[in-house]
């Protein structure tokens, strides 16, 4: 598979030049400064285009997608739910939903700290259901559930004393180093991946 990234905006682009000639004029607009990266503008265009047609998918991707990269995680989460519920089989909704969830749960806010594990928890069931969706194992899904697993891992290793949720923390690094090396078997020199499996080992010995 090619890098989701690529595949989820040239998908979006052939959807909007086959859905032109029926966009609403704030879908158009929201549409051109999206195209542009203007994801500013593209989110005040594109409320509006989503309040006069709340069903349209086109206009839910791109909104969610705006959301996320003006780093407004929450309205992500918010747009691509509303996405997953007309088109459950989008596997790139629940991969940006993992991601924005993923980013809320390692922001240093401390009003968070009561929510934290349920982002991480959450965050890794969506990037396990992109792949699931996506019906094979893709290399930018592997990491990011295998980053999330990590950070869950180390979140909850702060308060970790007695064994149990210490054997909690090292199932989690497990996981994290799996999903590593099943990158590694499709791309052995990837030294960023070598460098984290070598992090989250020294994350387990750390608590033995």
């Amino acid at each position: 598979m090619k890098l989701l990234t690529k595949s989820y905006l040239l998908f979006l682009a052939i959807s909007f030049s086959i859905t032109a000639q029926a966009q609403s004029n704030f879908e158009k607009q929201g549409t051109q400064a999206w195209m542009k990266g203007d994801f500013k503008t593209a989110v005040v265009q594109l409320e509006k285009a989503e309040a006069k047609d709340p069903s349209n998918i086109n206009v839910l991707k791109m909104l969610g997608y705006s959301y996320f990269q003006n780093g407004d995680f929450e309205n992500a989460i918010g747009a691509y739910s509303r996405l997953i519920a007309q088109k459950p089989s989008d596997y790139s909704a629940f991969y940006y939903r993992g991601k924005a969830r993923l980013n809320i749960a390692n922001a240093p806010k401390e009003a968070l700290n009561q929510m934290r594990d349920s982002f991480y928890s959450s965050a890794i069931k969506d990037f396990s259901k992109a792949m699931e969706i996506s019906g094979e194992e893709d290399i930018q899904i592997l990491q990011n559930r295998g980053v999330a697993y990590k950070d869950y891992g180390i979140f909850k290793s702060y308060k970790a004393k007695k064994s149990a949720d210490k054997n909690a923390c090292i199932t989690l690094f497990n996981s994290s180093i799996a999903d590593f090396q099943k990158i590694l078997t499709m791309q052995p020199l990837k030294k960023d991946v070598v460098s984290l499996i070598d992090y989250v080992k020294a994350q387990i010995a750390s608590l033995k």
